[in-house]
């Protein structure tokens, strides 16, 4: 039966997966589809990944379904039987991770529904989401980029601070909504030219695409299966990788290795260089940030030494003094960004 919050502490939950006697495979798919009852549908999901032991986290609405999650080896062959099966997700291509770390990429499972799989901000009722760009596969792209081709980086800003393509445009924002609003006026002078978007597995462009053609954009192309698919191909087809970095997925693992070169730095002594992400020990801050080996000893994990002092004091004196500096440290991290290499490619 659908169970909506687990109430094993993070502690426990690792403790549970450090005792698997199996390997686990990371993967994501996503399809917009009409789905008649999202919680009828939430409560099929939860109830047969929680039968298989999968781990992860599922949106399901009203357009379709966007998964994140991993699947005990084992068990690999009866959950790609089960999702065949259901026939709104009939055919639906998986994207496996390039590079797993550690015992698992998810610590819990989690099945939401959602107004949307992707979180949009669009309200206009003659935007069609299904009528969407052509696919662009790996070696196009490649060739793509050789020609100069304008390439649009429809990902976070922080995403694109370890890895990104080869001279990518990559937009000063915060969230997929804040592109959507911005990304047809910033790229207006290309209305008529050939563009490429890419995002993590493809589910972002997708929407964009169809945004962009909606807004009078002539040519408008994204990768098949975004940086994941094309990480796979050019390795299978012996390409040259055009992918700088790392790629940010959104687990435990806060990114794969695609690209061979370090494109950042530790944003805390801002001199190693440096591609790992992890969250700032203090949960009353949280706050997403680039760190080094040496510096992560030093603070204990913390983003900095206030927080590393304020987890010493009872948890609403803690809330109390670190909530001011939540912000603070959020643009301080932001502002690190256009040291980076990436500062002649933010617009």
């Amino acid at each position: 039966m659908y169970k909506k919050v687990n109430t094993k502490s993070k502690e426990e939950l690792l403790q549970e997966i450090a005792e698997e006697n199996f390997s686990r495979k990371t993967l994501s798919f996503y399809k917009y589809v009409k789905i008649a009852d999202p919680k009828a549908m939430r409560d099929f999901l939860f109830d047969k990944f929680s039968e298989l032991k999968c781990l992860g986290r599922i949106y399901v609405a009203h357009e379709g379904i966007n998964a994140q999650l991993n699947v005990p080896e084992p068990n690999w062959q009866a959950f790609d039987k089960f999702i065949q099966s259901v026939k709104e997700f009939s055919g639906v291509p998986y994207k496996i991770a390039v590079e797993e770390k550690g015992k698992s990429s998810f610590l819990k499972l989690i099945v939401k529904v959602r107004p949307k799989i992707v979180a949009d901000g669009l309200d206009d009722a003659t935007f069609d989401p299904a009528d969407t760009g052509e696919y662009a596969d790996a070696e196009e792209v490649n060739k793509m980029i050789d020609r100069g081709v304008t390439v649009i980086d429809m990902r976070n800003m922080y995403e694109a601070a370890i890895g990104h393509f080869e001279g990518a445009k990559i937009m000063n924002v915060d969230t997929f909504r804040e592109q959507l609003s911005k990304v047809h006026d910033m790229f207006r002078d290309k209305k008529d030219e050939e563009v490429l978007l890419y995002c993590t597995g493809g589910i972002r462009c997708e929407k964009a695409s169809a945004w962009m053609k909606h807004n009078g954009f002539k040519n408008v192309k994204h990768i098949r299966g975004g940086i994941i698919d094309y990480a796979h191909r050019v390795k299978e087809q012996g390409l040259q990788n055009k992918f700088r970095g790392k790629n940010f997925v959104f687990d435990e693992r806060l990114g794969e290795k695609v690209g061979d070169e370090i494109i950042s730095d530790c944003q805390v002594c801002e001199k190693t260089k440096c591609d790992d992400y992890f969250h700032c020990k203090n949960e009353s801050c949280h706050v997403l940030f680039i760190c080094c080996v040496e510096c992560k000893e030093k603070l204990k994990g913390y983003c900095g030494k206030i927080c590393m002092i304020c987890d010493k004091f009872p948890r609403k004196l803690n809330q109390f003094l670190v909530g001011p500096n939540k912000q603070k440290h959020k643009n301080q991290f932001k502002k690190h960004y256009k040291k980076l290499k990436i500062q002649n490619q933010l617009m």
